[in-house]
């Protein structure tokens, strides 16, 4: 049986190989193979990890919630195997066990850290019974395939009732904390700090009513959507009390972020070389996945201030000087690209919020697709409050499938129209934003949404100014 498996997981680690031979990133591929080769691979290559595995699921926050979670984990000596590049189905699921499996039934690695799609979670819980899962938030994104975020919830909260896990869940957002309270073993966490409310609900927010008797909740502050301190005048129901907080939270614009963190074996103050209250929610989920895998305080702290940004999500990459061209002259030097991924109502929210905190007048490279893996409906670019920024636009270059549909809400966002360049090839639509700059030290801010991200990497890894797409 060895040896018939042996040769299953050889053909798809060939597949990898032609895969990247094609100029494929061999993230999913190699695991689809092998899944139709050996349906039960997860299973069975999950099944030889000493410590068993974690998930982590969420709308918005997955990859960087996880890569946050791995380096809590190996600053605490833990072995991984772990989706690193983002593929969260099943098929890249089965790639990272694939890659790490050996010989006679081994693996290179101790426990399993996977994000998992929100609709994958069932499927993927259900081959690798985990210890823990992490469930973040649930924000309204793709409704043409994910559906309303009901219909998420009620698949999670059968997960959760199928297995013997740890949910580790955060008590900010109401749809996601009231899946956990019947069960024994939940762990919560949650934002203690008023210094942080909104005036008050966005229109882009989205669980508002509680599930047990469906009255509207009252919400005694609100941090971010959604997400914030809540309870119900029909009912009783409340917020559940969380065992990790992050309180006295300062933002420093688009580079890092500080927070007091509270854990039931102590506090720390976390510096994170990330940006965004977004950030210090994923860096709780992170710590309370380490908490239910019983790490050290100490290994949470260092692992945090390991961490550094994941492609797209607040990346800094340095543009190189567009050649002259037919005698003109000689182009501007390097210049600072910040990406900031940009998918839903919410996410975009947070990053222009962020985005406010930094002074001056902002160059933006807007790049707006609408292919399967972002939803084909873009309407929700008009529950983005771009008014929150639009008065502080210099130019806004709109790139991407639906360009023109960006630069339309610019313009109603109060963008000047003058100041709003459509342009939906993104080579050029790049050269172009990072030229037109008022003076060398005015960064760029790339706001794509995810298989724009991708592109504009793919492009960046082109022109030789980032080393790979992962």
């Amino acid at each position: 049986m060895e040896a018939a498996l042996g040769a299953k997981l050889a053909l798809a680690r060939t597949v990898g190989t032609l895969s990247r031979w094609r100029g494929g990133g061999a993230t999913s591929a190699p695991g689809r193979v092998l899944m139709r080769l050996q349906p039960d691979a997860i299973r069975t290559l999950g099944g030889r990890l000493a410590r068993g595995s974690a998930l982590i699921s969420a709308t918005n926050g997955k990859t960087t919630t996880a890569a946050m979670a791995a380096a809590i984990l190996r600053r605490a000596g833990v072995g991984l195997v772990h989706n690193q590049a983002g593929a969260n189905m099943a098929g890249g699921v089965a790639t990272a066990l694939l890659g790490a499996a050996g010989a006679r039934g081994g693996i290179e690695g101790e426990l399993g850290l996977f994000e998992v799609d929100e609709l994958w979670l069932a499927a993927v819980a259900d081959e690798l019974s985990p210890r823990a899962i992490v469930l973040s938030n649930l924000f309204r994104d793709q409704l043409d395939r994910y559906g309303e975020l009901e219909r998420i919830a009620e698949s999670w909260e059968e997960v959760l009732g199928a297995c013997s896990t740890c949910p580790v869940l955060n008590a900010d957002d109401p749809l996601v904390a009231d899946l956990g309270r019947e069960h024994p073993q939940t762990l919560y966490f949650g934002v203690e700090d008023d210094s942080l409310a909104l005036p008050g609900m966005s229109h882009a927010a989205d669980a508002k009513h509680c599930r047990r008797c469906g009255a509207p909740y009252a919400f005694d502050a609100v941090y971010l959507g959604h997400l914030g301190h809540y309870h119900c005048d029909s009912c009783g129901q409340r917020r559940p009390t969380p065992a990790l907080t992050a309180t006295e939270v300062t933002l420093h614009g688009v580079r890092t972020s500080e927070f007091t963190l509270g854990t039931p074996d102590g506090e720390v103050r976390v510096r994170l070389n990330l940006p965004g209250l977004y950030n210090v929610y994923n860096a709780l989920a992170a710590t309370a996945l380490a908490t239910a895998l019983e790490v050290p305080l100490a290994a949470v702290a260092d692992g945090l201030g390991d961490v550094r940004p994941a492609f797209g999500r607040a990346e800094s990459v340095t543009l190189s000087p567009t050649p002259p061209s037919n005698g003109s002259a000689a182009a501007p030097g390097p210049r600072e690209l910040r990406i900031l991924l940009v998918k839903n109502p919410a996410g975009a929210n947070e990053v222009l919020r962020t985005l406010t905190l930094e002074s001056g007048r902002h160059d933006l490279l807007g790049v707006l697709n609408d292919n399967i893996a972002d939803g084909r409906d873009v309407s929700w670019i008009w529950d983005a409050d771009f008014e929150l920024l639009a008065g502080r636009i210099r130019t806004v270059t709109c790139s991407g499938t639906r360009a023109p549909d960006l630069a339309v809400r610019m313009k109603y966002a109060g963008v000047d129209p003058g100041a709003i360049h459509v342009e939906p090839d993104l080579s050029t639509a790049l050269a172009r934003a990072a030229a037109d700059r008022p003076d060398p030290d005015t960064p760029l801010y790339a706001l794509p949404t995810y298989t724009a991200m991708l592109s504009l990497r793919e492009l960046l890894v082109a022109r030789g100014e980032a080393s790979s797409s992962w």
